[in-house]
């Protein structure tokens, strides 16, 4: 059996719909900031429940730009975890401020026990990053943020409709970003990116930024960036945010009945299951023993497995200048020795999970 990682040929198997309305948007010729991107905004706004929704070029852009709006930039420093992905210290360093790491746990959420012993005088934000589709401790990290008036920019790429304690991922700091990247839980067909917030000031100030700093054709209030979202994405954006609730539903039920399957292999470890979060499981990630030969075993046998993320970020080449070393954040580098990565999406059947399940069952028996 052939068990797929990515689930984009059957998302988009039928998509004349999606043709039809750029036939409409071509003749229109509305192709910047246009009507479409104005409705895909209104509607992935009322998805989250939030008052504002900007359409911008990436996920990474959806955050650099409201760390532009604070006004953050060199000689600053940005707290964010140590294990996230790649983006999230691009955007800190596009802006000219130095990243500053924290450990996470094994939620893949940042230990919030190590968050106020690296705020210093320097610091002038924290970025949470809700990974793999978990939600960050965010009461404690409002509480720690708002006595020492630090504003929250949340990295919500991963978890797109994640909720802790009944409260969704974009309703907790100043701005939240997400990324709409084909391997995203709301994805269009290239790369773009979205900011929700409930600000009035930030969402006048993300608008400008994203499209040169224009008050008007010819008027420039401030220096921004040629960061829009594509009227022909949100034509894509429009028609997947109406599956969202089906999205999310499936991904939840894959990931829990890769859990039951799981439960009783030795040398598997689930991570925690908190049950006062929504995790939307846009990553579905195991701790393994002998690692790098399961995946290997897997392969072979057909299922796409992967491994997020084999290199800790703070040991990349690009980062050796913020002077970490190995053993500075000794769970990041765990994960990154026995994380494994399994397809976990809303068209998965169960056949195919169980083959996976049988599968890893096989490689610790012994079975060729």
């Amino acid at each position: 059996m052939h068990v797929r990682y990515s689930p984009l040929s059957q998302q988009y198997a039928d998509p004349d719909a999606i043709f039809e309305e750029m036939r409409a948007l071509v003749k229109s010729g509305d192709f910047t900031l246009g009507k479409v991107v104005g409705e895909f905004e209104a509607m992935f706004a009322a998805a989250l429940g939030v008052k504002h929704a900007i359409g911008v070029g990436s996920g990474t852009d959806a955050l650099k730009i409201p760390l532009r709006a604070l006004g953050i930039g060199p000689g600053d420093e940005v707290i964010t975890a140590a294990n996230t992905f790649y983006a999230t210290v691009g955007a800190i360093a596009e802006v000219g401020a130095r990243p500053v790491f924290i450990d996470c746990d094994d939620t893949f959420c940042m230990n919030v026990d190590q968050l106020e012993a690296a705020i210093t005088p320097r610091t002038k934000a924290i970025i949470p990053v809700h990974l793999t589709g978990d939600v960050a401790e965010m009461p404690r990290i409002v509480e720690i943020a708002e006595r020492h008036k630090l504003p929250l920019v949340e990295d919500g790429c991963q978890s797109l409709m994640g909720e802790y304690k009944g409260r969704r991922v974009g309703t907790w700091g100043i701005a939240t970003a997400f990324s709409m990247h084909p391997l995203k839980i709301i994805n269009v067909w290239g790369d773009a990116g979205i900011v929700v917030t409930n600000d009035d000031e930030m969402n006048r100030k993300l608008r400008l930024l994203r499209n040169h700093g224009l008050r008007n054709r010819d008027e420039m209030e401030v220096l921004g960036y040629n960061s829009r979202l594509d009227s022909l994405q949100a034509v894509v954006g429009k028609w997947i945010v109406r599956q969202l609730p089906d999205i999310v539903t499936g991904r939840i039920a894959a990931a829990a009945h890769y859990d039951k399957g799981f439960a009783g292999i030795p040398q598997v470890r689930v991570p925690p299951r908190r049950d006062y979060t929504k995790n939307v499981y846009l990553l579905y990630i195991l701790f393994v023993e002998n690692r790098d030969a399961l995946v290997k075993y897997c392969i072979d046998k057909g299922i796409e497995a992967k491994i997020h993320y084999p290199v800790p970020l703070h040991l990349q080449d690009a980062l050796k200048y913020l002077g970490y070393k190995p053993g500075d954040f000794p769970v990041s580098e765990l994960h990154c020795r026995e994380g494994i990565s399994f397809p976990v999406d809303q068209h998965l059947s169960h056949a195919e999970q169980d083959y996976v399940i049988e599968t890893v069952k096989n490689f610790y028996a012994g079975k060729n």
